[in-house]
């Protein structure tokens, strides 16, 4: 496993050691400081064979998953549940389309990931108070692997998060906190109390290792697809850490001459219309995005008003050729049925909204059925029963009367 050579700012490109814990750039010359990217020394593994690397590290690894790269990640102690290795399913209607479903991971969601990673290291820096504020599914993730590190986790999410959201940080035993809001007003309390309460905040992209966990997404789906590129990936996108993460592994994967030279797939950022801060900056050529006011989906992580990645992902969409999209509520609950009753897979609404896009660049041409595409549903369905269920207009019916 390589050791880390040094934290390099998205913004200015200023290094940082990483022998102590950081959280964003210090050197930026103005504010929002740029996050931090996690740079090896890999020229050890230049013209090895990734089959070789991988299986050797996957035998060493206590879950062959997402720590099959540990040669790409920190040389630390990991704290796992059996995060990664997701599937990646074939559609039955669609032979170019892959479905990666990331529901499979532990705590039903493809958060496992990152905060599986970011609370190793925690742990290997002694950190004993974490805090982040979360749409829904960063919360159980964060309480779960919290607990197996025996590190205590403070979460603040919004009121109307799916239950299963608050079912599960409060089985783990993470101090929730339900705020009246949205998670940006999750994240300014975070913000405020933090340095009071000992947290160290381990919100998106305010610390480096939640991208180094997302990225093995990328390394994935291209192993998968036989060390090739897809065409394009659809990705759901609150925060984007994971779409900042698969360009980061794109970039690795390059350097390491382990993916087949071409052209790096189109990433295609997807919104909900309730609340598209990410989508209205693209179309409108702007380098960052703005405060979405007034955020409403049933998508609970799709709603995140302004993410602190935004001029990231701008970038990587324009320098990929790739888009964005906002899919209205309506279409992203039919594709969430069209895909139960014709795949047999129940997606997330964030993964839903990622299906009807990929409808929709079929019908406007902008992909063809003969690209290879894959599909990222982030969490599975089930998490999100009562929001679906509501969205259906479904009830519990009422129990029929006893005859005597």
């Amino acid at each position: 496993m390589p050791p880390i050579g040094f934290l390099e700012c998205s913004r200015c490109h200023a290094h940082l050691s990483a022998d102590s814990p950081q959280t964003v750039c210090t050197q930026c010359p103005q504010p929002p400081a740029g996050s931090l990217y996690v740079r090896y020394d890999l020229t050890h593994l230049q013209g090895t064979s990734p089959g070789e690397v991988i299986g050797r590290d996957a035998t060493q690894s206590p879950w062959p998953g997402m720590w099959r790269y540990r040669s790409v990640l920190p040389d630390v102690q990991p704290v796992t549940l059996g995060e990664g290795w997701t599937p990646l399913l074939r559609s039955k209607r669609y032979p170019n389309a892959f479905l990666k479903e990331e529901g499979a991971n532990p705590t039903g969601t493809f958060k496992a990931r990152g905060l599986g990673l970011a609370v190793t290291m925690a742990k290997h820096y002694g950190f004993r108070k974490l805090a982040v504020p979360s749409a829904g599914n960063a919360a159980g993730a964060l309480a779960a692997y919290a607990a197996a590190a025996e590190i205590e986790a403070h979460i603040f999410m919004p009121r109307d998060v799916p239950f299963a959201n608050y079912v599960e940080a409060v089985a783990y035993g993470a101090k929730v906190t339900l705020v009246d809001g949205l998670i940006s007003d999750c994240a300014r309390m975070v913000a405020e109390r933090k340095q009071q309460e000992g947290w160290f905040d381990i919100s998106s992209l305010k610390e480096p290792f939640r991208i180094e966990g997302k990225k093995t997404m990328g390394y994935e789906l291209v192993e998968q697809l036989g060390w090739e590129y897809p065409d394009a990936v659809f990705y759901p996108t609150g925060g984007g850490v994971g779409l900042i993460g698969m360009w980061k592994a794109f970039e690795e994967l390059e350097q390491l001459g382990w993916v087949k030279p071409g052209k790096r797939p189109r990433m295609i950022a997807v919104q909900a219309s309730g609340c598209a801060p990410v989508v209205q900056a693209f179309d409108q050529g702007a380098e960052v995005s703005q405060m979405w006011q007034n955020a409403a989906t049933f998508a609970a992580g799709l709603r995140v008003p302004k993410p602190y990645g935004d001029a990231i992902m701008l970038k990587i969409l324009r320098d990929s050729g790739g888009v964005a999209l906002a899919q209205t509520d309506d279409q992203i609950l039919a594709s969430i049925l069209d895909w139960a009753r014709n795949e047999g897979l129940f997606l997330s609404p964030e993964g839903a909204a990622a299906t009807a896009a990929y409808d929709r660049l079929l019908g406007t041409g902008f992909l063809k059925p003969t690209d290879r595409v894959v599909l990222f549903n982030t969490g599975a369905g089930l998490k999100y029963t009562d929001v679906t269920g509501e969205a259906m207009k479904l009830q519990r019916p009422a129990r029929e009367p006893q005859l005597v």
